[in-house]
């Protein structure tokens, strides 16, 4: 696996603003897309730029994920409510994960880092238009 590049500085401004005891979680978040996409064979390069203010990370085979807090407070991956990424991650991971409607998956803050089944979302995503 490759480490995460060095963060952007309009990422790590966006990424700034937002509550301090977030950001950890959401740092760890943009590495492990980072990771998860270079063990994924004909992913290509991870895009990362600025949507409605979050970061977002998109590859071609994939839908984008962007990085963020709930109106709560709490960390989540949000992704384009019209995909099946949470509908299959709420069937599949749930109770190691935690979701909001059909566009967010949750970190909640009070637990454990469910490292592996927020690795799997990301998968998921970064490989959802290659599935079709």
């Amino acid at each position: 696996m490759r480490p995460a590049p060095p963060i952007p500085d309009d990422i790590q401004a966006a990424l700034n603003v937002l509550p301090d005891a977030a950001r950890p979680v959401l740092f760890r978040l943009r590495e492990a897309i980072f990771e998860v996409a270079s063990t994924i064979q004909n992913v290509g390069q991870v895009t990362e730029t600025l949507k409605w203010g979050q970061p977002s990370y998109a590859v071609a085979t994939g839908t984008p994920l962007r990085l963020g807090i709930t109106k709560t407070g709490v960390p989540a991956i949000f992704v384009h409510c019209q995909t099946t990424i949470v509908a299959d991650a709420r069937l599949a991971l749930e109770p190691d994960l935690s979701f909001e409607g059909n566009r967010a998956v949750l970190v909640p803050q009070d637990r454990a880092f469910p490292d592996a089944a927020l690795r799997q979302v990301i998968h998921s995503a970064l490989t959802y238009r290659s599935r079709r």
